[in-house]
């Protein structure tokens, strides 16, 4: 028969005292940094909390010092995949520093993400990371004049060194990956484009555009249907792009979650891919790999980037040195490209 083991009670700032042979208050005041006393009794002091196993409670510090232990992460959406690696990444990168992440979600709506971060304020967060959204760069500069700042996949340049943000250049991935496209000899090339309102797409459908005209090829807005990033449309579109361009021979879609709607329509029009259709997507989430075929996909590290930002705001509010950092994207190419040949 199982137990159930009972946590014992914890282990109290004055039994650390007695332990140490000083008083509570200087055993207070050296947790906090605030007490000037000799080594050998800070010492005695280190010994006795490693010897009792005591552990500060982080709340009750919080009400004395006004700190929180909290950084504030706005994301757009938990559920999804694209920011569930770069939360995993901060997470990772707060482990071990005495802070912990708040997250809420923006939603892509302005008005949603500023509501979220008066509320996140309003919890005495201590840094604040930022992955994609709306919020003007104004305000986000202005919320840097009283605490970290670190931004994810928007450029945003900040008065203050406490601040920085990471973000890639989709329009040359982009417009490389098109590139891999027309020389494997594709030239009826279509592209679900994800909303116009977000910088990425807008950034990802230029790359299109640019790879096409330096080929000396169309752009032909027909051959572009719009998407919202998620599955849904990404079937939709390509519904809409095959019935226009019959001669189509491959897709770029804007990100991987419209590409696996893709993939479904392709699969119940009864076509192959790849060889009725190429098909290639972007962000390289983990499932694009164990498709069928695995999808072609442009790899944004999402998960290094958030814990390197994780790692920086935890830098500027310990006052810690921290190294550079500059992402990469990577074509990852898999098996749902074929080569067309033209006479």
């Amino acid at each position: 028969m199982s137990h159930v083991v009972l946590p014992r009670q914890a282990v109290t700032l004055a039994e650390v005292a007695r332990e140490a042979g000083v008083s509570a208050s200087t055993v207070s005041r050296i947790l906090n940094g605030t007490a000037q006393v000799k080594a050998a009794k800070a010492a005695r002091v280190k010994a006795a909390i490693e010897k009792l196993g005591y552990k500060p409670n982080a709340f009750a510090r919080g009400l004395v010092t006004g700190a929180s232990g909290s950084v504030g992460v706005l994301t757009q959406d938990i559920a999804s995949p694209f920011y569930g690696d770069a939360l995993s990444g901060i997470e990772s990168g707060l482990m071990g520093s005495g802070y912990s992440p708040m997250i809420i979600s923006g939603h892509w709506r302005t008005d949603d993400e500023e509501h979220a971060v008066e509320l996140l304020l309003s919890r005495r967060v201590e840094a604040l990371i930022v992955l994609g959204g709306q919020l003007p760069e104004d305000e986000l500069r202005e919320l840097a004049g009283g605490l970290p700042i670190a931004v994810l996949g928007r450029r945003v340049e900040f008065a203050s060194p406490t601040s920085t943000s990471l973000a890639l250049d989709n329009q040359r991935a982009a417009y490389d990956l098109v590139n891999y496209l027309l020389d494997r000899g594709h030239r009826r090339i279509g592209h679900i484009s994800g909303p116009q309102e977000h910088v990425d797409a807008r950034d990802r459908l230029a790359g299109y555009r640019q790879a096409l005209e330096e080929r000396k090829l169309p752009f032909l807005p027909s051959l572009v249907a719009q998407g919202d990033f998620h599955e849904p449309s990404g079937l939709i579109g390509t519904q809409q792009l095959v019935a226009g361009h019959p001669d189509m021979t491959a897709i770029f879609s804007a990100n991987d979650q419209m590409a696996y709607g893709a993939r479904l329509a392709l699969y119940r029009m009864g076509l192959r891919v790849p060889e009725d259709m190429s098909l290639v997507g972007f962000d390289d989430l983990p499932g694009s790999a164990y498709t069928t075929p695995p999808l072609t996909s442009v790899r944004q590290p999402m998960a290094e980037m958030g814990h390197w930002l994780a790692r920086f705001v935890v830098a500027q509010l310990t006052g810690q040195p921290i190294e550079p950092f500059e992402p990469q994207l990577k074509l990852h190419l898999r098996e749902s490209v074929a080569t067309r040949r033209f006479p």
